[in-house]
């Protein structure tokens, strides 16, 4: 993103200068569980709802403060710790603003009330990773489960976070059957991550273990806040397996459902890192690829938040490494897989500096 931002441990908000909300320019930093929790989101479900805010001077600053410490293993929830792999990633377009859907030359999924063309930038990211060599997933694959709470390490027989070998898009989906709300709710979002799993055919908890719900809201809209005086952030992820949720919403009759809350990110400009690598209109949807690409990168190694990888303040790998500045090791830059150029950002990585840790871009890929 470029300088404005802040993530969460689930969710990347946009703030001015808070851990909580108003427009300003940094990067990603967690904020505790609690802050700003809406009093319906979520409600009736067994895990606290994960927050996260994106600010400029507070995230940024809030995010170096916390470059000095290492992630530690959370002991999984429901006996899920990482995404062991491989990694599949479904984009789920909810509401008929999206438009009419067509296809482009490359056969990426177009819809007509896509003004800045993120369903293609989404689609040709997700097919990306795992091609031409990239090794900004590597960072991802040293993290593990089945090893023990609070360790820092892995060990060679741990399942450790896959390689999302040829890309990790595995299905795309305009769910145009109702608008989408003006502010669709975290259940609201919850229920429709559930409703993708059986539109997708991924009716088992099996079928779920290694699958993340990208969904994403049309322009205009604000889901969870988003984009309004109370909801300064740029996406959050989560995860849904509860029989019971508040308002009658759906909950997953197909196992833990992990899902991400993507709102039309262009929509807070630099805010959420329009430009944040790239001057002109070839940064027009940095901040895109680099939200996405920060809680794709969280989700896998942190699938039911807070049972994969963290630190001791909660923060998560990209949380950690968000608006740090351009280039170097562990700047956000662009990065090149066999479907184009992408602005991502450095993710933490524990075994970098000795063991020290630090900001990586670049990792080889841990078998």
């Amino acid at each position: 993103m470029g300088m404005s931002p802040t993530n969460r441990r689930a969710r990347v908000k946009a703030a001015t200068g808070l851990t909580s909300l108003v427009i300003a320019a940094a990067g990603f930093a967690a904020a505790p569980a609690s802050a700003n929790q809406p009093v319906d989101e979520f409600a009736g479900q067994s895990h606290p709802y994960r927050h996260g805010v994106v600010s400029a001077k507070s995230a940024n600053s809030a995010a170096a403060g916390k470059r000095t410490s290492n992630l530690k293993y959370g002991g999984g929830v429901d006996g899920i710790g990482v995404t062991t792999g491989p990694e599949k990633v479904y984009l789920v377009f909810m509401g008929s603003q999206w438009g009419t859907q067509g296809t482009d030359a490359s056969g990426y999924t177009t819809l007509s009330g896509d003004p800045q063309g993120i369903a293609v930038r989404a689609q040709q990211l997700f097919k990306g990773l795992g091609t031409n060599g990239e090794t900004w997933s590597g960072v991802m694959t040293q993290y593990c489960e089945g090893v023990a709470a609070g360790s820092t390490s892995c060990t060679a027989s741990s399942a450790h976070v896959g390689y999302p070998t040829g890309g990790a898009l595995a299905g795309v989906w305009v769910d145009g059957s109702a608008a989408a709300p003006n502010q669709a709710t975290g259940n609201q979002l919850a229920a429709e991550a559930v409703k993708a799993a059986g539109h997708f055919g991924n009716t088992t908890a099996a079928s779920n273990r290694n699958v993340q719900y990208v969904v994403l809201s049309p322009t205009g809209t604000h889901p969870d806040g988003f984009n309004t005086a109370g909801g300064q952030f740029c996406a959050w992820h989560d995860w849904n397996g509860d029989t019971t949720l508040s308002g009658g919403a759906a909950a997953s009759p197909y196992g833990d459902i992990a899902f991400t809350n993507d709102p039309y990110v262009t929509d807070m400009g630099t805010s959420c890192g329009q430009n944040y690598v790239n001057a002109g209109s070839a940064g027009t949807l940095d901040g895109v690829t680099i939200v996405y690409g920060h809680e794709y990168s969280e989700t896998v190694t942190d699938q039911n938040p807070a049972g994969g990888w963290t630190d001791s303040t909660g923060y998560e790998n990209a949380d950690k490494c968000a608006w740090k500045g351009t280039g170097g090791v562990g700047g956000a830059q662009n990065v090149t897989f066999a479907t184009g150029s992408f602005a991502m950002q450095g993710t933490w990585s524990n075994d970098y500096n000795g063991g020290a840790g630090g900001c990586q871009i670049s990792h080889p890929i841990v078998p």
